[in-house]
């Protein structure tokens, strides 16, 4: 019991950052009907600029601002200079493009930091909670990992529903036409959603970097997994994808802990074809249909 309950802490640690990537995707999802598959590259990007500051002597907070004001303004350039340009052509050429940003981010940051895995800081202690005379393997850290998640995805669901900004986004990816004629900017909106998309990916790479090493190709499984979270829970659903995120970290521990940890990526892929065939849009994904 000890040791399911352990699995079971694991798992919520790591769904959190899986969710916080998920929600990423699902911002461009459903602010410009894009999966940006680049989001790896992007937060790795910023998370590498959160790491120099922090060897500089910066603090870990000041370092996790510049990474989410990085990611803004990278968020923002990107969607400017590369996807609008072809965002009104076939879908296929934007997943090209964000393919082609992955290859290019990792790159850079392979010429610029090289390709030693770099140590990161975690914000809060890495020693697990004591329960009478067990210690959990649950630490304060992994305690900020999952509430940042949560507050996060709190805050994204209420700009959605309950601002003007929110209503303008989406009116921008669903009918920009006719978002247009009633006076919305839809570029700006769109560029709106790529940038805080980027910024919550930024959150997940300093979140996740004192546990997974930091180098250029370091964040492509949590990219994969944070993928999987999306899909699972709906590219529609800010919610979903943190459930979606928090049940596929449970669900991988379990499978790491019980059957070994070279079957996790196998496992993921048996989860998402398994809701893909029972439920297409998702867990919390919308059954309605869209006119294209």
């Amino acid at each position: 019991m000890g040791r399911f309950l352990d699995l079971t802490l694991a798992g919520l640690t790591s769904g959190a950052v899986y969710s916080a990537v998920a929600l990423a995707l699902v911002l461009i999802w459903r602010s410009t009907r894009i999966v940006n598959f680049a989001q790896g590259g992007m937060l790795m990007i910023t998370t590498f600029i959160a790491y120099t500051i922090v060897s500089h002597g910066g603090s870990y907070w000041l370092a996790l601002i510049v990474a989410v004001l990085s990611g803004l303004v990278l968020g923002a350039v990107v969607e400017r200079v590369l996807v609008r340009p072809v965002e009104k052509r076939s879908p296929l050429d934007a997943v090209v493009v964000t393919f082609g940003l992955l290859v290019l981010l990792q790159g850079v940051a392979g010429m610029l930091f090289g390709g030693t895995p770099r140590s990161y800081p975690p914000a809060f202690g890495i020693a697990g909670f004591k329960v009478g005379d067990r210690q959990l393997l649950f630490a304060p850290n992994d305690l900020w990992i999952v509430l940042v998640v949560l507050a996060v995805m709190v805050v994204l669901a209420l700009v959605f529903r309950k601002t003007n900004l929110g209503l303008r986004m989406r009116a921008s990816a669903f009918a920009p036409e006719v978002a247009r004629l009633l006076g919305v900017r839809v570029g700006r909106m769109l560029t709106v959603g790529w940038a805080l998309a980027a910024a919550v990916g930024a959150i997940a790479g300093v979140l996740v970097a004192p546990s997974t090493f930091v180098s250029p190709t370091a964040f492509d499984a949590v990219l994969v997994f944070g993928f999987t979270a999306a899909v699972i829970g709906g590219l529609d659903s800010p919610p979903g994808a943190v459930v979606g995120g928090l049940a596929l970290g449970i669900v991988l521990s379990y499978v790491a802990g019980y059957l070994g940890s070279d079957i996790v990526t196998l496992a993921s892929l048996v989860v998402l074809i398994g809701v893909l065939m029972l439920r297409p849009q998702g867990l919390f994904g919308s059954t309605k249909g869209r006119r294209v």
